[in-house]
């Protein structure tokens, strides 16, 4: 686990506002609704030009088949997965996020598209909050930062691909 977070990218300097697809889970709705809000701020505080749609799926499960769908459409540059799975007594909780986790990846890597991964699996509800509300380790913060780095990956991509 990561212990201090990316630092915060500068502003990408293009044409065209950067586009971003929130896909966030309804369920543990305090937790995730922190993580989007911190996504947000952040994506903003990066670029106020941002532009991001948010599309709820009922949970964590569900995120990646909505994502398939924003990907499907070409509807924006980045696609940002925020959900949290709660361990319980059982395997359920690994279950799921072992397929989210691969289904986000295929997603990404059929459509060429960064799909940004905080579909967080916790322990407990002192480790969500670390993650999804306090400031120290917030995933939400994380995947803005690593929304814009991975923007600036697929413009120098783009730039190589100009004719000169």
């Amino acid at each position: 686990m990561s212990t201090k977070l990316p630092t915060r990218p500068p502003k990408l300097h293009t044409l065209s506002a950067p586009r971003f697809a929130i896909v966030a889970s309804e369920y543990n709705p305090d937790f995730v609704q922190a993580l989007v809000n911190n996504t947000c701020k952040e994506l903003y505080q990066i670029d106020e030009n941002s532009q991001i749609d948010l599309f709820g799926a009922p949970g964590s499960f569900e995120i990646p088949v909505i994502a398939e769908m924003v990907a499907s459409n070409h509807r924006c540059d980045v696609i940002i997965a925020l959900g949290l799975i709660m361990q319980g007594k059982t395997k359920h909780a690994e279950f799921i996020a072992q397929s989210v986790s691969h289904a986000l990846q295929q997603i990404a890597l059929k459509h060429s598209l960064p799909v940004i991964h905080e579909v967080l699996l916790v322990a407990d509800e002192k480790e969500a909050r670390e993650r999804c509300i306090d400031k120290e380790l917030n995933r939400g913060l994380e995947a803005a930062r690593a929304a814009f780095a991975m923007l600036r990956v697929k413009e120098k991509f783009k730039n190589k691909s100009q004719p000169r």
